[in-house]
């Protein structure tokens, strides 16, 4: 494989273009990715409105009628849904986990089993959330340790 870089005449805007005889869901995911890379998120905490990246989010929980950006030590409110959330950041390394929640698997340390097929996620800051055994699957599928059906 070549990568070949280079500068774009004044005036034009950049463009990415992948020459390949199939792309593979990986390559997908990649190049969605660069879409979405600089997305930032509006979160909102007392009387306060922050600029949050993506990449401090750890998850995001619904709770009557209200979606909420967790990061490492603060809670902020946001202004989508969670299914707006779920395509949004599919393609980076977020995966849905339960009805209610969306976790960012670069914050998980690792994962326990739990009773009746469920496992326990333990985040990187000392939260423990747990993957609902409907959403297991996806999840081993997102790590590489389980194949497609």
């Amino acid at each position: 494989m070549r990568i070949i870089i280079e500068a774009p005449q004044p005036g034009d805007e950049d463009v990415v273009i992948v020459r390949c005889s199939s792309p593979d869901q990986r390559l997908i995911s990649m190049l969605l990715s660069f879409r979405t890379a600089n997305t930032e998120l509006t979160g909102y905490l007392d009387e306060k409105i922050a600029r949050l990246d993506y990449r401090d989010v750890y998850y995001f929980e619904a709770n009557e009628n209200r979606v909420f950006a967790y990061c490492n030590s603060d809670v902020y409110e946001v202004k989508y849904k969670l299914y707006e959330l779920e395509e949004l950041f599919s393609p980076l390394d977020f995966v849905r986990c339960s009805k209610s929640m969306i976790v960012n698997m670069e914050k998980i340390e690792y994962l326990s089993p739990l009773f009746s097929g469920k496992l326990e996620a333990h985040l990187k800051n000392g939260e423990k959330i747990v993957i609902s055994r409907q959403y297991v699957h996806s999840l081993k599928v997102k790590l590489g340790i389980e194949e497609v059906e």
